[in-house]
């Protein structure tokens, strides 16, 4: 590898710039990091042509299908020829083994990067989980450390190899189970009703597992059909896995005392030891809330609130309306829109007078601090 002077800002090229996450990273660098970006994708973004990209970017980015990932960066190196050493390639993809190898039949330096979730509202990964792996990095490592700072996400480091591994479980099997369970209930569930007539009944256990399907459903079906069939590691999950249905299945079917105990030993006790009784209780204390959570989503009494205003004490004068009213508050909770802006769920006690609340609707606006959207 040759030496190298990093830029103090560095230009960053993103192949697959037109993707979501390709997105994302355009702002963030621009916005937060101040950084020029360029990039190309062949779904809208061809302006520059690869030898261009090679040729400006100083920090190399491939977000790119898991699929096309280790072609693409085999083909960028090839073209490249040698003009990558002393400049810094990463990848952002859900397996990592294979990406690595490729990046590293290149001369620059290499990083494998994987962000545990979907490109997020916010404009950082505060909250979420990076996984690091560094395969060769020296000039460029004060840098890595910038952008980490800047993206203040939890980062994880791995080896390519454990991070697969990994994530076969982690992403694989998570969202076999969920695939599995869609397809189940769009074959039970007209018998039912449908699935509306379902929802009446449900646990918060069927509701945290709905909203997930519903989101995988949701997404890309490329990404989740590429975490099946590009990691190596996911067919034993997937016997194994199956293999636990089946015994499951197998003894229902055979009935009777002996096929009950052995349920509770293999399915229960045993993976009950294996967590350990802290993180069972840690586990059990989580689910509550996600259930106390649930719930107050579930009021009909709230108002959701916009506070363009997004400052120290916007909060407070907001709540200081309800306050002077004297209503009573339920609850209060934060999330974005698609569009990144910060509402408030403001849920409050269904017996306050109907006069109180059309009150506080009239001063949040009229005292320029928020914008009520919606109110039951």
């Amino acid at each position: 590898m040759v030496s190298t002077s990093v830029p103090q800002k560095p230009v960053i090229g993103i192949v697959g710039s037109a993707g979501a996450f390709g997105r994302w990273l355009r702002h963030f660098f621009e916005q937060r990091m101040g950084l020029t970006v360029i990039g190309r994708d062949p779904n809208g973004d061809e302006a520059l042509s690869p030898e261009e990209l090679i040729a400006r970017a100083d920090v190399l980015i491939f977000s790119a299908p898991i699929r096309v990932t280790t072609a693409l960066i085999d083909e960028y190196t090839v073209l490249a020829n040698g003009r990558e050493a002393g400049k810094l390639w990463l990848d952002l993809t859900s397996i990592k083994a294979a990406p690595i190898a490729a990046l590293l039949r290149s001369q620059a330096e290499v990083v494998g990067l994987h962000p545990m979730t979907a490109p997020p509202k916010t404009p950082t990964l505060a909250g979420r989980v990076l996984v690091v792996c560094e395969a060769r990095i020296d000039a460029w490592r004060p840098w890595l450390a910038e952008f980490f700072a800047a993206i203040a996400a939890d980062c994880v480091y791995a080896e390519p190899e454990q991070h697969d591994r990994v994530m076969a479980v982690v992403q694989g099997m998570t969202h076999a189970t969920h695939m599995a369970q869609a397809a189940t209930l769009q074959e039970l569930a007209p018998a039912l009703g449908g699935l509306n007539a379902i929802h009446p009944f449900r646990t918060i256990g069927y509701e945290l597992d709905g909203a997930v399907t519903r989101r995988m459903l949701a997404g890309n079906p490329a990404i989740y059909e590429d975490i099946q069939f590009e990691n190596p590691h996911v067919p034993l999950m997937l016997e194994r896995l199956a293999a636990h249905i089946d015994f499951l299945r197998d003894r229902v079917r055979e009935s009777g005392e002996d096929a009950r105990a052995s349920m509770r030993t293999r399915l229960l006790a045993q993976p009950r030891d294996a967590y350990g009784a802290s993180s069972l209780a840690e586990g059990s204390y989580g689910f509550e809330r996600l259930g106390y959570l649930l719930a107050d989503l579930a009021s009909k009494a709230y108002l959701s609130v916009f506070l363009p205003l997004d400052r120290p004490g916007s909060l407070r004068a907001l709540l200081s309306v309800f306050e002077e009213l004297q209503i009573n508050l339920d609850s209060i909770h934060s999330s974005r829109t698609p569009e990144g802006e910060l509402h408030f769920r403001i849920g409050y006690d269904p017996a306050n007078d109907a006069r109180k609340v059309q009150a506080a609707i009239a001063a949040i606006g009229e005292r320029g601090i928020g914008r009520v959207l919606t109110s039951n």
